[in-house]
């Protein structure tokens, strides 16, 4: 796995060096806009409509809009200055799992021993697999502050960062809810009989993408049916191309019906002696 991370996890005095991992994976097929017409993948770029140019990460900086059109400016040292990203993973409670809605759960990472930090990583894990509890702590990663609940996932440590409780909508903003349920009884009954049917024990190993699988077969059946498209190569600008547009421009200037010289394509007769003078006037002006 590819750390992500490097800190420690601290509760009391007790200092843990860990790194972090990915728990999961997103394994959406990722696709890319195409142009309908010719197949050309889709460029984005970066454009200032006010300088009409292309602008580079480096002249780019972060503002807040406080009012339309009216930004506060902040450069990267102002942000990374109020970051508390001091690589620590800092305990503050122990709770019960169950105490957490798991509306505020948000992403998981599997916290793993650094290579000074096997024994103490070994006594968290082991304590709070006996006790059942979970810690709550403060956390911050890429300049983002956040909760997290530090638990055990399989003989591993794992890290959820949570919501903060203002950053959960409230219930009531939900349009349309009823204020009290009215249900038959008769209706509620039998609603209860099937779920008592179909509850079981969670297993997710039973349980697939099966929109995913159907978009993998579709790209198998168009490939194996050669129903693609290839995006034509970008217009070459070499030295090549350079001399046959400049020949084709010199053989639409050519006078036709004027003999030249042999090996010479390009020269002109002498009957036309002024102009040929003059040409050769305007060229050492302009060398």
């Amino acid at each position: 796995m590819h750390t992500m991370w490097k800190g420690a996890i601290s509760f009391g005095l007790v200092n843990i060096p860990v790194k972090m991992y990915a728990a999961a994976e997103n394994k959406d097929i990722s696709m890319r806009m195409i142009h309908s017409e010719c197949g050309t993948p889709i460029q984005y770029t970066r454009e200032c409509a006010t300088c009409d140019e292309k602008v580079d990460w480096n002249e780019i900086v972060k503002g807040y809009e406080y009012e339309p059109g009216k930004f506060v400016i902040f450069n990267k040292d102002e942000l990374e200055a109020l970051s508390e990203a001091d690589k620590e993973i800092k305990i503050t409670d122990f709770v019960d799992l169950t105490d957490i809605d798991p509306i505020y759960f948000q992403k998981t990472y599997y916290l793993g021993p650094a290579e000074t930090g096997a024994n103490a990583y070994s006594l968290l894990l082991k304590a709070l697999m006996d006790t059942g509890k979970i810690g709550i702590a403060k956390v911050s990663i890429r300049s983002k502050s956040s909760l997290a609940a530090i638990r055990v996932i399989e003989n591993c440590i794992a890290m959820e960062t949570i919501y903060y409780p203002d950053e959960i909508r409230p219930v009531m903003q939900v349009p349309s809810l009823p204020q009290q349920a009215e249900v038959k009884e008769k209706e509620l009954q039998m609603a209860k009989m099937l779920i008592e049917q179909l509850s079981t024990s969670f297993e997710p190993e039973q349980y697939q993408d099966e929109y995913r699988q159907k978009v993998l077969d579709l790209i198998a059946h168009k490939i194996a049916g050669e129903e693609v498209k290839v995006a034509p190569q970008a217009m070459k600008t070499n030295v090549i191309d350079l001399m046959s547009a400049l020949q084709a421009s010199l053989e639409t200037l050519k006078p036709e019906n004027i003999p030249t010289e042999k090996g010479n394509p390009m020269a002109k007769s002498s009957d036309k002696p002024v102009k040929k003078t003059q040409s050769r006037s305007r060229a050492k002006k302009t060398i």
